[in-house]
Formats: C-alpha cells, sequence, structure tokens
C-alpha cells in the first residue's frame, strides 16, 4: 500500500524548502503532516500520539529557526516524528523502528538536524544547555532549543539542568510541552502548579491586558516589551504564590499559549528567538491531536500497533488456542495475590503503571501502590525509606531505566542490605525501541554490587515463586528479579506458590558430551534447539540456573564435573553478565572445559523485532543449536559417516 504525502507536504523536503510556504498556508501544511503521521503509523506501527500533539509545534520550530544550525532538541524523542518527516526523511518514514530503517527516536548518526540522541526522558535541557554555553564560548550566533514534556520535566535532572541554566548566562529556549500525560496521566506537585497556571483566569487576562494596553502606547518596541515584563513579574508575585516558579531560577516565563494555534506559534518564536538568556515558553497541548481516538484514550493510543484509521480497530492477533500472558500482567496479578495475605507489600513505579502492570494495584490497592512520575532516583530510595519500616516494596523499573538509579542501588539499598525487591521489566532485548531500551546491562552492573539476590525466571511459574519468596519475613537482602518484554510460555500459569531456595537451579535433562546452562527466559530457547539436536543424534543437558548471584555451586560442579563442553546462554551482556560469572566460577576451582557464551556481544545493538535481534546476536533457538554443533561437529561427522 502506497502512502503519498499532501500537496504542499510533498513539496517539502527540508526546513528550506518549509520556509517558502507563505504563512497562511502553514495551517494546511500542519492537517497534511499530522495525516501523513496517522497513515504511515496506523500501517506500519510506532509511536502515535506523541508526535500528533507537536505538529503545530514542530512546523514552527522549523520555521523561524534555522535548523540544523540553530539546534533543536527533543525530550524522549517519541514526539519527533513530525521532525523527521521534514528533515528529509519523509520517504523513508515507512521505515520507522524496522531492522535496519530509521529509528524511531531522534539519532545523531542518522540526521545533522538530529542533534543530540534520545529515548530515557529529562535529557533535553541538560544537552541544550550544553550547546548554548558551547555557542557563547565559541561565540557563534546558534540558538538552542530544547523541547520537553510536562511529564519529563517531573525527573531532578530536569531541575538540575534549569537550576545551572538560570545562571550560565546561555542563550537558550525550554519549551515546555504541557499535555498532562506522559505515557499514562502525570502525577505530582507539578502537575497541580502547571494546572494552576493555565487555569488563572485572573492572571493571564491581566497579562495579556498589560500587553495589549502597552502595545498601543506611542513608546518604542523595546520599552513597550520592557514595561510589561517588569509589570507582569510584579502582578505575578501578588496573583499566585506558585508562579514564580520558572523566574525564580532566572528564566523569563512566556505563556501558557495554545500550542495548536500556528500562527500564534510562528509569532511568539519568532519575538523569543531575538531575546536572549534563558527563556521558557510554556504550550498547551493536546496528546493525539486531531485523531479523536487518540484524544480521548491517550494511554491506549500512545503506541497502539497497526490499526484501521478508520474505524480505529486495533489488530490484535487472533488465535484459536490460549496464549501465554505477558510477564508483566503476570507480575501485575501476582503482586494483588500476595498483597491480599500480605499488608506489608507496597509497590512503586516511576510513571510506568501501564507498562510495568502496576496500574492493577493502584486501581485496586490506591493506598498501597504508587506512581512517582518519571523518577527512577527517587523510586528506589523511597522504597529503601519505606522498607526501613518493614514494608516489603516492589519496586517495578524497566531494566534500561533502572541505569539511572545505580548509585542509589548501591548506597540507599544495598549498602544497608534493606530487602527492596527490584522487578526489572524489559530485561534483554525489547525490539523496535532500540538501544536507548534494551535492558542489556543490568545483569553485569549489579552483580558487582555485595549484598544483592539476583534471579530471572524461565517462565511464569518462576517468577511467581520468585516474587513470593521475595516477600517472605526471612528474606533480609536487596532481590531482582528481571524478566523480558512480551509472553512467556505457560497459557495455564496461575500456579501454586512455593518458596525458592535462594541460589538454587535445576536440572531440566541430562545429557551427553554438552552441557547448556541458562539464565532465564532464553533457557526456553535452548528448550527449542535441544529438541531439534535430539533429532541429529545430538543430546545436550540442560541446566536453568535462575540464580546469577549467588550461584548454585553444587549444580555447577556437577555440570564441570560431567561436561567438558559448555554453553552459556544470556539475554544480557557478555561482558561481565552470567556467562562471565560462569567462567568465573571455573577459574575459582580450576575446572578445565571449553566454554562458549551467548548473550548480547559488546557492542551497541541497533533496533528491530526481538526475534531478528536474537537472531542477529547470536542466541535463539538456531544459534544455540549451531553452538552445539560446533563444539560436537568431530561427533556430528562420525554421525554422519554412520547414516551415509
Amino acid at each position: 500500500m502506497e502512502i503519498l504525502p499532501g500537496p504542499l507536504l510533498s513539496q517539502v523536503n527540508n526546513p528550506d524548502d518549509l520556509k517558502k510556504l507563505p504563512r497562511e498556508q502553514l495551517h494546511q501544511f500542519c492537517d497534511e503532516l499530522r495525516q501523513y503521521i496517522i497513515d504511515v503509523v496506523s500501517v506500519h506501527g510506532g509511536h502515535f500520539a506523541a508526535s500528533l500533539g507537536v505538529v503545530e509545534l514542530t512546523v514552527a520550530l522549523h520555521y523561524i529557526y534555522n535548523t540544523p544550525y540553530d539546534q533543536l532538541v527533543w525530550d524522549v524523542g517519541h514526539q519527533a516524528y513530525g521532525h523527521k518527516i521534514l528533515t528529509g526523511r519523509r520517504d523513508t518514514f515507512i521505515t520507522n523502528r524496522k531492522y535496519n530503517g530509521l529509528s524511531g527516536f531522534p539519532k545523531r548518526s542518522e540526521s545533522e538536524y538530529d542533534t543530540f540522541g534520545v529515548g530515557h526522558s529529562s535529557t533535553s535541557i541538560s544537552a541544550a544547555l550544553g550547546m548554548a554555553m558551547a555557542a557563547k564560548y565559541k561565540g557563534e550566533n546558534r540558538k538552542s532549543v530544547a523541547v520537553i514534556g510536562d511529564g519529563a520535566m517531573t525527573a531532578g535532572m530536569a531541575f538540575e539542568a534549569l537550576n545551572h541554566a538560570g545562571v550560565a548566562d546561555a542563550d537558550m529556549l525550554v519549551i515546555l510541552n504541557d499535555n498532562c500525560m506522559s505515557i499514562d496521566p502525570n502525577v505530582g506537585a507539578l502537575k497541580e502548579y502547571l494546572t494552576d497556571i493555565t487555569t488563572s483566569h485572573t492572571y493571564n487576562k491581566f497579562r495579556d491586558d498589560v500587553w495589549n494596553l502597552l502595545g498601543k502606547l506611542p513608546v518604542g518596541k523595546r520599552f513597550t516589551r520592557d514595561m510589561a515584563s517588569k509589570l507582569e513579574a510584579g502582578f505575578k508575585g501578588m496573583v499566585s504564590k506558585s508562579s514564580n516558579l520558572f523566574e525564580a531560577l532566572n528564566f523569563r516565563y512566556f505563556g501558557p499559549i495554545d500550542g495548536h494555534n500556528i500562527t500564534k506559534l510562528v509569532d511568539t518564536l519568532k519575538d523569543l528567538r531575538s531575546i536572549p538568556g534563558p527563556k521558557l515558553l510554556h504550550i498547551i497541548t493536546v496528546k493525539g491531536k486531531g485523531y479523536e481516538l487518540a484524544e480521548k484514550d491517550q494511554t491506549k493510543w500512545h503506541a497502539p500497533g497497526l490499526f484501521d484509521k478508520v474505524t480505529g480497530e486495533i489488530y490484535k492477533k487472533k488465535l484459536d488456542v490460549p496464549q501465554p500472558p505477558k510477564y508483566q500482567d503476570v507480575f501485575g496479578h501476582t503482586i494483588i495475590e500476595l498483597a491480599e495475605k500480605n499488608e506489608a507489600i507496597m509497590g512503586v513505579t516511576p510513571a510506568m503503571p501501564s507498562g510495568s502492570s502496576l496500574k492493577f494495584m493502584m486501581e485496586k490497592m490506591p493506598d498501597r501502590a504508587f506512581d512517582v512520575g518519571i523518577c527512577e532516583q527517587h523510586a528506589v530510595t523511597l522504597s529503601a525509606g519505606l522498607a526501613t519500616q518493614g514494608m516489603r516494596v516492589f519496586c517495578n523499573i524497566y531494566s534500561s531505566f533502572m541505569q539511572r538509579a545505580f548509585d542509589q542501588v548501591v548506597h540507599d539499598v544495598a549498602i544497608q542490605k534493606l530487602p527492596v525487591v527490584l522487578c526489572l521489566d524489559r530485561a534483554g532485548l525489547v525490539g523496535e525501541d532500540g538501544p536507548t531500551h534494551h535492558g542489556a546491562y543490568d545483569i553485569a552492573y549489579f552483580r558487582c554490587i555485595p549484598n544483592m539476590i539476583i534471579a530471572s525466571p524461565m517462565n511464569e511459574q518462576e517468577l511467581r515463586n520468585m516474587m513470593y519468596t521475595s516477600q517472605l519475613p526471612t528474606m533480609n537482602l536487596p532481590f531482582v528479579i528481571r524478566y523480558p518484554r512480551g509472553e512467556g510460555v505457560m497459557p495455564e500459569w496461575k500456579t501454586p506458590f512455593e518458596e525458592m531456595q535462594i541460589g538454587k537451579g535445576r536440572k531440566i535433562k541430562d545429557g551427553q558430551d554438552v552441557a547448556i546452562l541458562s539464565f532465564g527466559h532464553p533457557g526456553n530457547f535452548a528448550t527449542q534447539a535441544i529438541r531439534e539436536l535430539r533429532t541429529e543424534g545430538i543430546n545436550p543437558a540442560h541446566y536453568d540456573l535462575r540464580f546469577v548471584k549467588p550461584l548454585d555451586e553444587e549444580l555447577l560442579h556437577e555440570a564441570f564435573g560431567r561436561y567438558s563442553k559448555i554453553v552459556t546462554v544470556e539475554d544480557g551482556t557478555v561482558a561481565g553478565g552470567f556467562g562471565s560469572a560462569i567462567l568465573e566460577f571455573m577459574a575459582k576451582y580450576n575446572y578445565k572445559a571449553e566454554v562458549k557464551i551467548l548473550g548480547i556481544p559488546d557492542r551497541i545493538v541497533e533496533h528491530g523485532t526481538p526475534k531478528e535481534l536474537q537472531r542477529e546476536c547470536g542466541y535463539d533457538a538456531v544459534a544455540i543449536a549451531e553452538t552445539v554443533r560446533d563444539l560436537m561437529k568431530d561427533k556430528v561427522i562420525v554421525n554422519t559417516m554412520i547414516a551415509g
């Protein structure tokens, strides 16, 4: 199906082409850009509602600013689809998030217009400030603009950057895209503060009256702006106790204005471009703007998958047999089961109640489950504080986002031996979101921390039992449970709880000549490989270790005592991960064996489907079978000769 851009959009291949359009055609151009995003995403998938909400802002920025010389930084990045289409990637946009295609996020190696790679939130102000400071140092008249959502503004890093920018005397503009949403609805005092500004009719009417009045006075324009700013600043202090937050940080605050009024945006940005120093423009937008269903259910339409753009039907796989649940849903329902029996259990997540499925507990037990906003560091230390008071806290954070709270895990949890349960969703290769979201490093960066228990389930039953074990009164150490994005393997997953012995794995099957040691969900890939290998006369043993810290040394003594060829399989980085732990065991006890480590290689892995990436990285069932065949090539040759 060929997707064609509208008549105006088809003429625009870059921002220079956009600048040739008369202002009166920008409204139509925005309509065409929004429709093109709807057309492509409905057929090819991707993030959806965020980019629809910033169409007018995207057009106005490229219309007024001299990009790429002027530096434009998009926070998070899934709102940058319109930006990509306007900067030379319209005709390749159908490859967005596909294997070897365009990245779903801004990426420096992809385009000179992508000034900073982003995937995690709240980095834009720091990056844009760095660019502005460099421009000042080099004497360049280059502008720096950071576009940050109100959800991303909750992170401590954003406030750190604002605090520095206010005294750095750098020429930069922060655009606060206020739509009351991240993936889920925003929470916290900042949301209430922004709502107060937005709905303060007295303040907004007074400011508009001042500007209108002074704009008619027979004095110079510069004097009018200065007078208006001074009167406005003085009035802010009287009208609202909270209206000086940004100005207290030495930012000149403008807004709030309608982020879907392209004419107003163009005029405002043109004026702000000529004002030096740190500035903040507050715009009000609707996530999913222009697609009614996305406006009504913004969480559902954040990244809906493929859908019928006319009816709004989201296409789902239709299968006749029961399917396994997603690991995240097993977590979401299991924590409620446990909490109903243990009043000390609480749940915490940093802005991922839907993605982690903690939303189920938040709905059923709102006084025991909390979304703290995009604040991973706070989430971990909050959990630690609760643990000091006897609470059993399940802190659920995506693996790649947990990287942002590494210090808190060390300083606030591990050193104090607090029994916080860290549930790492999206461990391993997550697919189309790519390198910023892959959960590749958690085994390595947690394995080096003392006092940590690190476990990974091969299936839903093991996940439930790990969760059950982690909250028992006898558990007095931090407990990490990592599991992948997507479905497990057990349609009948709701099994009775059983306590697991810490550091105890299991032998799935005996074998000959070679043993496969697996950690977590990739053990299922090993099972598939073994089924295929047995048809060829090769019969590997299989051990599911379950824990990488502590290791099951008894099981490993058996494996190294019986097998001279070992294959380790994991969905983490091979540098410092599970395979490295096995090599350390082998060296410690002076075993001699030929060991092959399969997992995520020591390089940045780009985007694609999980299956495509697992194949590329060489730890899917096919790769495991190939590795075993290579280790057993002498036996394969003999078997072939006999068969011949």
